[in-house]
């Protein structure tokens, strides 16, 4: 198992060299570090303004009952990102809203770049998002930088990690088809982890109706 999980977790991340853009867009969901790490990249000066862009959903609506962007902006205050900064949206219910609400928001300043903020494992579908519905800016991900075992630590919870991994490995297969992103290459060797995985009952965040990761 702890194989299988770390080739997700190596593939699901891009790695990109950080260089500073023309805004930020952190993405919402379960885990309060996107908001931390954005913090942390604009006292880096990565970025004059951040987006961060999520609403309330069946899994963080316990956690972030006001919204996903909400907590995330009044966290990034509590870490010294003045309010002059900070853009907030609330009603994106998943990537494609976030990128699209997001985009909408910027528009005037047209940037030319943006550097997007999320979860570790989500980086290579949140840039495929992007590549598709943005495609006229140059886009650099980060997430906050742990490796695996750290990044467990961090959210208490490995099933739901491994679990979240799933999930995106099967969206990344699904969702060229469906016109939300582009096209990405995978080994069959992640492809077949990710198989072992979904059989191994990592299905919480499956696509319906669950079943192989078929491409």
């Amino acid at each position: 198992m702890r194989g299988d999980a770390l080739l997700l977790w190596r593939y699901l991340r891009l790695g990109h060299d950080l260089r500073p853009c023309d805004a930020g867009v952190g993405l919402g969901s379960h885990d309060l570090g996107v908001a931390t790490h954005a913090a942390q990249l604009y006292h880096r000066g990565m970025f004059p303004v951040v987006v961060f862009s999520g609403g309330s959903t069946p899994t963080t609506r316990d956690r972030f009952p006001r919204g996903e962007a909400v907590h995330y902006r009044e966290h990034a205050l509590a870490l010294g990102v003045p309010a002059s900064a900070v853009l907030v949206d609330p009603h994106a219910t998943n990537t494609g809203a976030n990128i699209r609400n997001a985009r909408a928001l910027l528009a005037a300043d047209a940037p030319a770049s943006v550097l997007l903020i999320s979860k570790p494992y989500a980086e290579r579908r949140t840039h495929a998002t992007a590549c598709k519905l943005w495609p006229e800016v140059e886009v650099v991900c980060s997430s906050t930088p742990l490796d695996f075992d750290a990044y467990v630590e961090s959210i208490g919870d490995e099933r739901l990690v491994i679990a979240m991994m799933v999930g995106e490995l099967q969206r990344i297969l699904a969702y060229p088809a469906r016109g939300f992103i582009v096209p990405q290459p995978i080994p069959d060797e992640v492809r077949e982890a990710g198989e072992r995985l979904h059989a191994a009952g990592f299905t919480g965040r499956a696509m319906r109706p669950s079943g192989p990761l078929h491409g």
